[in-house]
């Protein structure tokens, strides 16, 4: 005798859930649309105003060329003096607990929401002729304020906290076993550093560097109050799209086109770097 087993179809949610999942997929897509167009429309709208014509005519002129050695100068700068000066600081906070943490947590996470203008007057309250420390400079024969000087220190301390908080977390990410199997084998606490510790935490101080630079080459407030805007000397590009809405508005828009692709690339071969360490 053979059993017979009748087939039975599947209950209804189950073939529905298939549609389902297709129409959440489209609503959420409908959803994210508006702010993708309200972020995209802008930039797109800045490179057709400006157009290839009006970027290779104005590319060589002085001013245009002027800016663009010198944001690329301070911002080298102000990234290498941000990895000498940070690490140490993101070291400490990733891998020791003390009195008064978080405090200094707080005090590194506070120039990256502060206003810009607020961080330039401070920088010029401080390090004027007239400020804090501007006798002691003076005496000493520096004047540091509407000078190059200016626009590194000002970059920096609006952009070396991103080099920092990320580096924390880079190195709070190790994993501690491997640097005591590294101790137990006889490697010192530089060989430890040097060998495990960096590459491993690679990928976040790679990151940190580079939001640092573009985050300094984008800088606009502190510098304009700190450092002025004199062509040649502080006139960075910011600056000089800041001046050229009031000039001649088409080297304003040729910096802000060559200040968008460079970003727009950085940014690029940041993710593809950090994407392929993840798949590595």
């Amino acid at each position: 005798m053979s059993l017979l087993y009748e087939r039975r179809p599947p209950p209804m949610s189950q073939r529905l859930a298939p549609l389902t999942r297709r129409w959440s997929v489209v609503v959420l897509k409908l959803l994210a649309l508006p702010m993708l167009l309200f972020i995209t429309l802008p930039l797109l709208a800045l490179v057709l105003r400006t157009g290839l014509n009006t970027l290779g005519s104005h590319l060589a002129t002085t001013t245009v060329v002027q800016a663009i050695g010198l944001s690329i100068l301070t911002t080298s700068i102000t990234t290498l003096l941000a990895v000498l000066l940070g690490t140490p600081l993101a070291y400490m906070l990733a891998r020791h607990r003390f009195p008064g943490r978080i405090l200094i947590d707080t005090l590194v996470d506070l120039p990256m929401v502060l206003p810009p203008a607020v961080a330039g007057v401070a920088l010029l309250m401080a390090f004027g002729r007239r400020g804090l420390l501007g006798p002691y400079l003076t005496s000493a024969g520096l004047d540091i304020a509407f000078s190059q000087a200016a626009v590194v220190m000002a970059q920096l301390f609006v952009a070396a906290p991103y080099y920092v908080k990320t580096a924390t977390t880079g190195f709070a990410g190790v994993d501690r076993d491997l640097e005591q199997a590294a101790a137990l084998d006889g490697a010192g606490g530089w060989r430890i550093f040097q060998h495990i510790i960096i590459p491993l935490a690679w990928p976040s101080l790679m990151g940190g560097m580079v939001m640092t630079w573009a985050r300094a080459l984008g800088e606009f407030g502190a510098t304009i109050i700190f450092a002025g805007n004199f062509p040649g000397r502080t006139q960075t590009m910011p600056l000089a799209i800041y001046i050229g809405f009031e000039i001649e508005l088409n080297v304003a828009l040729t910096l802000a086109v060559i200040l968008l692709i460079v970003s727009f690339g950085v940014l690029a071969v940041v993710k593809g770097f950090l994407r392929r360490q993840i798949v590595a």
